[in-house]
């Protein structure tokens, strides 16, 4: 199998998980609305994954999957795999004590570290309750990093239905500590069961993953070990460097805690909804490219890679038009996934009105999951790393003046223009350092796939406006019913903006999603009308 064929159907595998993560955590968010809607709770517990979130971030436990497996693929390539296998029970072994030992400082320092991270926070039972949900979610991170260690070798030996199902689990647990624990303790019952779907989510299940794709796994100490160090200068720059996710959560939450109570919530709402998108097509894509990305690299095949990265740019463009759908919808969006229990129309109001901003950095966040790989996947981490730490400390001053004129939304609008032009300034940096000759050509496609969206999101604009003033769309039924009339639209529009601009790669995807609709509708018939002489038992 080819490169790409192997690619499309790892994409297919990780499209599905993130998917199916996605829809459980937009259900998530659905049931955290529901319980405390988008009040100051809401906000203790975001603020309380902050500390856990950089401690995560500090050991690389996020980085895994790019940081070992080049390593652990040049010994597959050698035909070296036990060296391979000691070489992961070093790091384990290792970072795994040294996160220990900071997990237990943190959760002893816990109340000062919180006034750190959310100054803004001033109410004294609010500021409480983040510290004790800090302290129940901490020791999550010590499982995170095993499973990220098991998952980093299952995707180096080109397993990935077991990765697949980590974030399932773990949204799951969530929600079953909320429904479950919620009535008696509140808001913590989602902390609880965040540690309990990280148990069992990302590591339990996936150190099983691990052994049935041959891991052999011992507890080493050996410091002098030199991909140990090789390890360690790969990670260092993650470690102390500022990511595009990690700096838009922390700064979101940060700037978040100096406005109203329920803003962090409502932002946080909103860029849940935004993930689903960039999850679907960015994180699955850029997943499932990387152990490609980083075999070509490792063959020195990069003119191979480079055409490999910007095909996988040029598909990823769509997310531009189903962005500018879900700004169109966005009123009916929030209010079907969240306008319930405690969360009312006023709190919808606030988040349709945030997400509009947030979702026009959708693509870069997308695209940008995939262009960090390539440096990556060339080993080279320590130039992304402090490109994007520059990035992040440089949109400060807009965090906080965005925040001052136009209060949470403008931390929305900051978030979206920092995206946007750290994405591709990243990428045309690449261009240069990597010799990507055929990089104008991705160029020309955005242009052309903004030109259309522009078309179609004015076309679905003045649809929805027509049709909301003969549907009620304040209620479900109304919201739902003008939702699926403005999609279906949506649909033809952007068949025809591909065919009348000639983008290909839009008329492949609508294609697939047409092809397996039919495939779908063919079982059903099949089932319910057999052949004659046929049972539905075959």
């Amino acid at each position: 199998m080819t490169s790409y064929r192997k690619v499309g159907i790892a994409s297919l595998i990780m499209m599905a998980s993130v998917l199916l993560s996605r829809v459980i955590g937009l259900a998530r968010e659905m049931v955290i609305a529901y319980a405390g809607g988008a009040g100051g709770e809401v906000d203790a517990y975001q603020v309380a994954f902050v500390i856990p979130e950089i401690l995560n971030h500090l050991l690389a436990s996020g980085f895994l999957s790019v940081t070992f497996i080049p390593i652990f693929a040049r010994y597959l390539a050698e035909d070296r795999e036990d060296e391979g296998w000691r070489v992961f029970s070093v790091i384990f072994t290792g970072f795994g004590s040294l996160l220990i030992f900071f997990i237990i400082g943190a959760m002893i320092l816990a109340p000062q570290l919180i006034d750190l991270i959310a100054p803004g926070l001033e109410d004294p039972v609010l500021k409480a309750r983040a510290v004790r949900m800090t302290r129940i979610v901490m020791p999550a991170q010590f499982f995170f990093f095993s499973g990220g260690l098991f998952m980093a070798v299952q995707f180096a030996k080109e397993r990935f239905a077991v990765p697949a199902l980590a974030p399932l689990v773990y949204n799951l647990g969530i929600i079953a500590g909320g429904i479950l624990l919620g009535p008696w303790i509140g808001m913590e019952g989602f902390s609880w069961g965040a540690l309990i779907g990280a148990i069992a989510g990302n590591c339990a299940l996936q150190f099983h993953g691990a052994r049935r794709a041959g891991m052999i796994m011992r507890l080493r100490f050996d410091l002098r070990h030199p991909d140990l160090r090789t390890y360690v200068l790969v990670s260092l720059p993650l470690m102390v460097g500022l990511t595009m996710s990690f700096s838009t959560e922390f700064f979101l939450k940060y700037f978040g805690s100096y406005l109203p109570a329920g803003s962090i919530a409502a932002l946080t709402y909103d860029l849940r909804i935004m993930f689903v998108l960039v999850g679907l097509f960015g994180q699955a894509v850029g997943t499932a490219s990387f152990p490609y990305m980083a075999r070509l690299a490792a063959e020195n095949r990069l003119p191979e890679m480079n055409r490999l990265l910007n095909t996988t740019l040029k598909y990823l463009a769509v997310v531009v038009p189903f962005s500018v759908l879900v700004m169109v919808l966005r009123n009916e969006i929030v209010m079907l996934l969240f306008q319930r229990g405690r969360f009312d129309a006023a709190a919808t109001a606030l988040t349709a009105r945030l997400l509009l901003f947030l979702m026009a950095g959708t693509v870069a966040f997308s695209a940008q999951s995939v262009i960090v790989r390539a440096y990556f996947a060339v080993r080279n981490t320590l130039f992304p790393s402090v490109f994007c730490s520059a990035g992040a400390l440089l949109s400060i001053p807009l965090y906080w003046y965005n925040m001052r004129l136009w209060g949470a939304s403008g931390i929305a609008a900051a978030i979206a223009v920092s995206v946007i032009f750290q994405a591709w300034l990243l990428y045309a940096l690449w261009n240069r350092r990597g010799k990507n000759a055929e990089s104008a050509g991705v160029y020309r496609h955005y242009l052309k796939i903004a030109a259309a969206s522009a078309v179609i999101g004015a076309g679905l604009e003045a649809l929805r406006r027509w049709l909301a003033s003969g549907i009620d769309a304040r209620m479900p039924l109304g919201a739902l019913t003008l939702s699926a009339l403005v999609g279906l639209a949506f649909m033809g529009l952007l068949f025809g903006a591909g065919r009348l601009f000639r983008i290909r790669e839009i008329d492949d995807i609508l294609e697939k999603i047409l092809g397996r609709v039919r495939a779908g509708l063919m079982w059903v018939l099949a089932f319910l009308f057999p052949p004659a002489g046929k049972n539905r038992n075959g």
